[in-house]
């Protein structure tokens, strides 16, 4: 029996354990943003550590930052053979609204082929493959590749301190091809390879007029209302074709060419579908790009939050002071996100009216990447979804953002195979997350198969 062979009869006879353990790591409520769950966080990265250790890691760290620690291990026992470096992160978004959710967020709760809880999708569960795919292999004999790990803390919060963390182990990072597990397929029958992430700049504009709360009866129609120059100038952002209005947004932003639009026709996709999923009665978009290209090859702006006024239960007749919005654009090659704060201040200063201040504040930003369809760990990665789905996975781009794939790029030099399991209806960042389970044995087949051929 080969060392596959042997790992992956291992793993089909051990997915109750490996679910017992996918449900320990979904119930530590590691929320990045949140300050009161910092204890957790790091009780997720001690976790985590545990794991890499048990599994026979020769080298596991768990490397302080000014925010959230990050998990740093590696196993270096196959000299002349290809150093895989997989990246994945261990936080999870904030559960909002709880009261959407028909099980606690952090019950991780079995209801037929899903486990519900935050983080389950996004990226636990992918993390967990991984880890379970290295495990067997490792049970086998010795690893076919070297391995690192660098498994973060604060990827949902923009990856804060990431970049400073390779720039000081630029020599110990140093690997051949990044597997990075923050990724998905397109259905569980229909395997997906994300080739290209949209990058992000994440902003908080405020707008204020008087220096308090006035009476409205006593004072409309008299001065600017900071909420409805917000939802003015909001509004004007876009066109009536759908297009973003920041002067000079899509000077840099790379078309897509004939092969590529043929590429991502070949996408599965159903506009129909897609209004279903998302409880939408009609789609909108750019004008003159189809709903794939739009969500993954296209720029976008969009809304986020808005909060002004009086917003409790009953009346009170109220101007606001201030009015605030959090905007997030979503970025293309070869848009720079450290520009768009300059063309956002730019509209602002053309549409902005008198009688009123504005602040734009930049929270977060990533760059967008694209890697190479054609390369060997590419093609390793194709074949190990087609022995393992039984079907030719599709290559696509994704609309979300995984800003530590283009930071890879710029800094090692290294491109990333996206190699995850999520699924499209997983309910990331939103109520009722969960991770497919037969996906989630898939996945750690493939990972098997995945280093193997590498």
């Amino acid at each position: 029996m080969t060392q596959q062979d042997g790992a992956l009869a291992h793993v089909r006879t051990h997915r109750a354990e490996h679910l017992e353990q996918l449900k320990q790591l979904v119930s530590i409520p590691s929320i990045s943003t949140l300050p009161e769950y910092k204890g957790e966080v790091g009780r997720t990265a001690e976790w985590v550590a545990a794991e890499l250790r048990r599994i026979g890691m020769t080298r596991v760290d768990i490397i302080a930052t000014p925010g959230h620690p990050i998990v740093y291990a590696e196993w270096r026992g196959a000299p002349g053979r290809p150093t895989v470096l997989v990246y994945g992160h261990y936080d999870v978004q904030p559960v909002d609204p709880v009261s959407e959710w028909v099980s606690g967020p952090f019950d991780a709760t079995v209801r037929g082929d899903n486990l519900y809880g935050r983080g389950a999708s996004d990226m636990k569960g992918q993390i967990l493959a991984n880890l379970k795919a290295v495990e067997a292999l490792a049970q086998q004999g010795p690893l076919p590749v070297n391995i690192k790990y660098v498994i973060e803390g604060e990827e949902e919060i923009g990856s804060l301190h990431l970049g400073d963390f390779i720039d000081s182990r630029r020599e110990a990072l140093r690997c051949d091809v990044v597997l990075n597990c923050d990724a998905g397929i397109h259905r569980p029958d229909q395997p997906a390879i994300v080739y290209a992430l949209r990058g992000l700049a994440y902003f908080e504009l405020e707008v204020r007029s008087p220096k308090q709360d006035l009476h409205s009866g006593l004072f409309g129609g008299s001065i600017r209302n900071p909420a409805q120059v917000l939802c003015e100038l909001i509004a004007g952002m876009h066109d009536a074709d759908g297009r973003v209005t920041l002067p000079g947004f899509y000077e840099k932003v790379q078309p897509l060419d004939d092969e590529e639009r043929q590429v991502l026709a070949q996408v599965p996709h159903s506009d129909e579908e897609w209004r279903e999923m998302t409880g939408v009665s009609a789609l909108w978009g750019e004008k003159g790009y189809t709903t794939v290209e739009r969500v993954g090859a296209r720029p976008t702006l969009e809304i986020n939050g808005l909060i002004s006024g009086f917003t409790g239960e009953g009346s009170k007749t109220v101007l606001p002071a201030k009015a605030l919005a959090k905007l997030s654009t979503r970025l293309v090659p070869n848009q720079d996100p450290g520009q768009v704060c300059g063309q956002l201040s730019e509209y602002l200063r053309r549409h902005a009216p008198e009688g009123v201040t504005w602040e734009v504040r930049e929270l977060v930003h990533g760059a967008p990447a694209v890697v190479k369809r054609d390369s060997p760990a590419m093609r390793a990665a194709a074949s190990a979804l087609k022995e393992v789905f039984g079907v030719e996975p599709i290559f696509k781009r994704e609309g979300g953002s995984v800003p530590v794939v283009g930071l890879l790029q710029q800094k090692l030099g290294v491109d990333s195979i996206m190699l995850g399991f999520a699924l499209p209806d997983d309910g990331i960042h939103g109520p009722n997350e969960k991770q497919h389970l037969p996906s989630f044995y898939r996945g750690i087949e493939t990972y098997i198969r995945f280093l193997t051929a590498l």
